[in-house]
């Protein structure tokens, strides 16, 4: 039956592999970004954070000489820090999944595109 509407047979199917494809692409993207160590800094360089590429928390460093200044100065920097990771993560992420969904445009509604 016509008039419904549907991409042709074809295309459905062609849309079904890349689909598939990315999935099995975005599971080695979640592995990549697992294994990432990714470091936010300060602005001094004393308070450094690591997020893997999923920002999940890895480590955190503080100098000593920040520690002497006491608790305000630490958390100040170590929440600069935090900020830093956080947004070189999330860029970096941002950019890897583009990467993999680049090109595809299946035109589904809701997809936007």
């Amino acid at each position: 039956m016509a008039g419904f509407g549907l991409p042709n047979f074809g295309q459905l199917t062609e849309a079904f592999k890349k689909a598939q494809e990315i999935q099995q692409n975005a599971q080695a993207l979640q592995d990549e970004l697992d294994g990432m160590e990714i470091e936010g800094r300060s602005s001094d360089g004393r308070a450094g954070v690591w997020l893997s590429g999923n920002q999940q928390p890895l480590r955190v460093e503080l100098d000593p000489t920040l520690l002497q200044e006491g608790q305000q100065a630490t958390e100040t920097a170590t929440l600069e820090a935090l900020k830093a990771a956080y947004e070189q993560s999330t860029a970096t992420m941002k950019g890897r999944m583009e990467e993999l969904t680049g090109g595809l445009n299946l035109n589904l509604p809701g997809m936007g595109g």
